[in-house]
Order: structure tokens, then C-alpha cells, then sequence
């Protein structure tokens, strides 16, 4: 439910510097055209459309919320076109809850009227002295970029993307067993909007997969813990990362 200037650059600019990345606004979000999507499903289309369009034979997925079901539809649709995931802020297909994610939504956003903070205030960062001061440096960090700015999200585009993952929430769970793909899942300890419960069990239900959940953070702990998690991104992406059991810090 975000654009592309909405990406930590904490994180985007602390994984380029080692890595191409290449990001891309959903159809129908930001400044790009058409509609957006009424399932991930078609969403996860639309991204192997796109990888294929620019010519690349396998790529590295970083998928988080939303983009983490995106990114686990790409794997299970086309697995030829995927060498490794990164999976954050997010959970699998059918999980408990999320269906819930309008409910969630809504009230943040009320939060966000009545304090005149961003709903994100409130959704990606727990309410402790340590979540609040993440909040506050997230922001400042997205204010550094003043120049070529995508275009906000419409209200009409976040309220199809709710609904898409409110469908996807309701829809019968992933075989997951069959994405072989290395894949390192990421969230923080408290996760209003996809339990963090949900990323432990995609995390089990994928078979070659490592968790970390850092502590004191909710939706947004890659943003709160950047420093932290683009080395262990880098790390995992390497060809010859010892790809090790499930672990957890915090």
C-alpha cells in the first residue's frame, strides 16, 4: 500500500550499494498506469511480466507486506525466474488474521486524524520510546529525497490493495513446500498488521528458509532495524551464503 518513495532509504540505498536493485511501483499505483489488481495473484503476474520485459533470466525477489505475497506468487507462478527471496513484514497466503488487515487499517488511520501524525506512525512502529524514535528518523530519512518524487498513492489504490489482501487472506493456503528457493524472512516482534506468528510459520513451512524477528519493532522492523537487516540481506544474498537453520534475535 506504498510507492516507491516510500522505501526506507536505509535499506534500498544500504543494499545498492552492493547490489543492482531495481524497484517498481504495482499497476495502478504511484506513476504506474492502469488498474490495480484485484488478487496477488495477478499482481504476482504482473511483476514476472515486468522482469521478463527487462530482459532478466533470474533475479533476486525483495518482497516486503504487501510485495511479500507478490513476491511468493512470482516464486509459485514462474520459480525458474527466481534465485533467492527475501520475504519481510509479511506472511503466507491463508494466514489468520489478515483477512482482519481493514480493521487494523481503520484504526490507525483514526489514531493518525486525531494526533495529526501519518497512519504509518502507528502501523509500522510500536508505541514505546524506542519504536517512536524509529518512527520519527523513518520519516526524516524519506524527507532527504526532494527531487523526481513518485506520485502518492491514490485513495482509490490503497482501498483495492486492502481488499486484495483481505482476499488473500481468506483464500486457502500455499503449498509452500514447492518455493526450494533459499529465502530469509524478516519482521519485527509485534506486527499489528501480519502477526509476526504468521512469519515464524511461513518461515517453517517454507524448507529452506531463515527467520529473524528483532525486537522492540512491529510492521516496520527492516525500517527500525535497517542497520541490522541490509547486512544480513547482503550476507544472504551472497552465492555462497551458508544458508542456516530457522533463527530468531531478540
Amino acid at each position: 500500500m506504498a510507492v516507491l518513495d516510500d522505501w526506507d532509504p536505509g535499506v534500498i540505498d544500504g543494499i545498492a550499494a552492493k547490489r543492482r536493485v531495481i524497484a517498481f511501483d504495482n499497476r495502478g499505483v504511484g506513476a504506474s498506469g492502469g488498474a490495480v489488481p484485484h488478487t496477488i495473484e495477478e499482481m504476482g503476474r504482473d511483476a514476472i511480466a515486468f522482469i521478463r520485459a527487462m530482459g532478466l533470466q533470474q533475479v533476486d525477489l525483495l518482497g516486503f507486506s504487501l510485495g511479500g505475497g507478490v513476491a511468493q506468487m512470482v516464486a509459485l507462478q514462474a520459480p525458474d525466474l527466481v534465485r533467492r527471496i527475501v520475504l519481510a513484514g509479511t506472511g503466507p497466503r491463508g494466514g489468520g488474521g489478515i483477512d482482519e488487515i481493514n480493521k487494523v487499517a481503520a484504526t490507525a488511520y483514526l489514531k493518525a486524524a486525531l494526533t495529526l501524525n501519518d497512519p504509518r506512525h502507528f502501523l509500522f512502529f510500536p508505541r514505546t520510546p524506542d519504536g517512536k524514535r524509529a518512527a520519527k528518523e523513518y520519516f526524516s530519512r524519506l524527507k532527504a529525497r526532494t527531487t523526481d518524487r513518485d506520485q502518492p498513492i491514490s485513495l482509490q489504490a490503497r482501498y483495492a490493495q486492502l481488499k486484495a489482501i483481505r482476499s488473500a487472506g481468506l483464500s486457502a493456503p500455499d503449498d509452500l513446500s514447492v518455493i526450494t528457493q533459499p529465502v530469509f524472512v524478516a519482521n519485527g516482534d509485534h506486527d499489528l498488521m501480519v502477526d509476526s506468528r504468521l512469519s515464524a510459520d511461513m518461515a517453517r513451512r517454507l524448507p529452506n528458509a531463515r527467520l529473524t524477528i528483532y525486537p522492540d519493532s512491529g510492521h516496520g522492523g527492516i525500517f527500525q532495524h535497517y542497520r541490522a537487516f541490509v547486512p544480513e540481506v547482503l550476507a544472504f544474498l551472497t552465492d555462497d551464503a551458508d544458508l542456516t537453520p530457522m533463527h530468531s534475535q531478540g
